[in-house]
C-alpha cells in the first residue's frame, strides 16, 4: 500500500507545485501571452490540481517519464514545444517534492517560498486594450518577444546606435555576432 500524505503535508505538496509551476518561465511565457487561448491562466491552474491529483492517487508506482508526458502534453495543448529540458527539470522537482512531503520535509517547499520568482523578470508584455483579432495580438506579442530579447541583449555590452541600411531599414545583429563584424 502507497504511503499516504498528512493533511498538513498535503496541504504544502498543492502549495510546492504551485510555486514550482509559477517559477516555469515556459509556462509563464504561454500565460502571459496567452498561447492556448484566452483560458489558459485557468487551464495552467488545472494543470497544478491535475498534477495534484496525479500524484496522489494511488498507483502501482509513480515514474518520472509519465510526469514528463503529462507536462508536455499540456504544454504542446498551450501550443507550446518545450526542448530545453526544463519539463525534466521540473518533473523530477516535483517528484523529489512529493517524496519529501511523504518524509515531512518540506525545506524545499519553504526554499521555493522564501525565493524571489526569478522567471520573465526581464519580460512584459504589452497589450494595447482588448482586442478579437489574432493577428493583431500576435503580432504585439512578437514585438514584445523581440523586446525582451533586446533587452538581454544590453546586458552584454554597451546599448549601440541602431544602424540604418542603404534602404532605411535598421540592421540587427544576432547574439552570435556581436563583437564580430559589423
Amino acid at each position: 500500500m502507497p504511503a499516504q500524505l498528512t493533511p498538513e503535508a498535503a496541504n504544502q505538496l498543492r502549495e510546492g507545485i504551485g510555486l514550482l509551476l509559477g517559477r516555469w518561465s515556459a509556462l509563464q511565457m504561454a500565460i502571459q501571452n496567452e498561447w492556448g487561448g484566452r483560458d489558459t491562466r485557468q487551464r495552467a491552474q488545472q494543470l497544478t490540481l491535475d498534477i495534484y491529483q496525479w500524484l496522489i492517487t494511488p498507483s502501482e508506482g509513480l515514474y518520472v517519464d509519465e510526469l514528463e508526458d503529462l507536462l508536455d502534453d499540456f504544454m504542446l495543448s498551450l501550443n507550446t514545444e518545450i526542448d530545453d529540458g526544463s519539463i525534466e527539470e521540473i518533473a523530477e522537482n516535483l517528484m523529489i517534492m512529493y517524496q519529501e512531503c511523504l518524509e515531512g520535509n518540506f525545506a524545499s517547499i519553504g526554499r521555493l517560498r522564501q525565493s524571489v520568482p526569478t522567471s520573465n523578470q526581464h519580460i512584459q508584455v504589452v497589450k494595447g486594450g482588448e482586442d478579437d483579432s489574432d493577428s493583431a495580438s500576435s503580432s504585439g506579442d512578437d514585438e514584445s518577444m523581440e523586446d525582451a530579447n533586446e533587452d538581454e541583449g544590453e546586458n552584454d555590452s554597451a546599448p549601440q546606435a541602431p544602424k540604418v541600411d542603404a534602404d532605411g531599414w535598421t540592421v540587427v545583429s544576432s547574439r552570435r555576432n556581436r563583437g564580430g563584424r559589423p
